[in-house]
């Protein structure tokens, strides 16, 4: 049987988490927007005032997948959440229950840290990964759509209102 463990990222799984996200980031079709480095991940996820949180799942003690998250607030609920940026199983351990097992552990540092919601995004053609995610009882938000500020656009608007 296979023995499938999840434990939070160290600064030391700044290389894996990069080689987990480029692999994401071929898979759902963007690689050329990846600008991310392993200084940037070791900066921002272990530096003296991390922005984001990493889990790592293992199989029989091999890396396989890993979660990336950060907390955010909801005005409405008055409460922190979740927000996951990435879930990702290599595709020779998909359907194994690992990415239900990094979903889990989201779930219940979520309930620990009194947080009132996860949310994450999904690529629209990503059937595979809109079907798992319904099956753990998540619930589209088909009336949302997401806006972006991103790259020159984010830095003239900064500038011109300023």
């Amino acid at each position: 049987m296979n023995n499938i463990n999840i434990r939070p990222a160290v600064e030391k799984d700044s290389s894996l988490i990069i080689s987990f996200i480029r692999e994401l980031a071929e898979y759902e079709k963007l690689l050329d927007e990846m600008v991310a480095t392993e200084s940037l991940i070791e900066e921002n996820l272990f530096g003296s005032g991390p922005v984001a949180y990493s889990l790592i799942a293992e199989l029989d003690g091999k890396p396989v997948g890993f979660a990336l998250y950060f907390f955010n607030f909801s005005t409405f609920l008055g409460r922190p959440g979740i927000y996951l940026e990435d879930l990702y199983v290599k595709p020779e351990h998909r359907a194994l229950g690992i990415g239900k097992k990094l979903l889990a552990k989201l779930a219940k540092i979520a309930v620990e840290k009194n947080c009132g919601r996860v949310e994450w995004s999904v690529l629209d053609w990503n059937e595979p990964a809109i079907k798992f995610y319904q099956s753990v009882g998540a619930i589209p938000m088909d009336e949302w759509t997401v806006q972006r500020l991103t790259g020159d656009a984010l830095i003239k608007f900064a500038e011109e209102n300023d």
